[in-house]
C-alpha cells in the first residue's frame, strides 16, 4: 500500500436536465441519474446504489485482504448490502447499512475463523467507516467440497 493521505479525483458534470456523467482519469466514464424514489428513470446508476456498492465491494476487498494476511483459503463470498435511507432531524441520510454476507470455504477450513475474518472485515471497511449509519453485518458460511 502506498503511504497516506490517498487523493481520488472524480469530475461529474451535467446539463440542465439528462444524465450525469461521472468521470475519473485512467477509468471508463457512466451515466448517473436520480433513482426512481427520486423520480429518476430507475435504469441508471445513482449515488444511492453507488454508496451500497462502495460499502459491498470495500468489504469484499477488505475481507481479501484479512484473508490473506492470515492465510486462510475460501472460495467464493458473496454480499449483498441494503441501504435505509430516511428522514432523520431535517436531512436526508443512510441510517443503516445492512451488509448479509455468504462464504464458502473448503470442508477443511476453520468455521470460527472464517467468522471472525468476516467480522474483522466488515471492522476494517474504510467506506462503512466513512458513514455514521447504523452498520449490521449477518454471516452464512458454507462448507463446499
Amino acid at each position: 500500500m502506498q503511504p497516506l493521505p490517498h487523493l481520488y479525483h472524480v469530475s461529474v458534470e451535467s446539463a440542465a436536465e439528462g444524465d450525469v456523467t461521472v468521470a475519473a482519469q485512467g477509468l471508463p466514464s457512466f451515466a448517473a441519474a436520480s433513482p426512481r424514489e427520486f423520480d429518476g428513470p430507475g435504469d441508471r446508476w445513482s449515488p444511492e446504489f453507488l454508496l451500497c456498492s462502495a460499502a459491498a465491494a470495500c468489504f469484499i476487498l477488505t475481507f481479501r485482504a484479512v484473508a490473506r494476511a492470515s492465510k486462510f483459503e475460501w472460495r467464493h463470498l458473496g454480499c449483498h448490502v441494503e441501504g435505509t435511507l430516511e428522514r432523520k432531524d431535517g436531512s436526508t441520510l443512510f441510517t443503516r447499512i445492512s451488509t448479509q454476507a455468504v462464504l464458502r470455504i473448503g470442508p477443511e477450513a476453520d468455521k470460527d475463523l472464517a467468522q471472525r475474518l468476516l467480522e474483522k472485515a466488515e471492522r476494517g471497511c474504510l467506506i462503512a467507516n466513512s458513514l455514521k449509519a447504523e452498520r449490521v453485518l449477518t454471516t452464512e458460511i458454507q462448507s463446499a467440497p
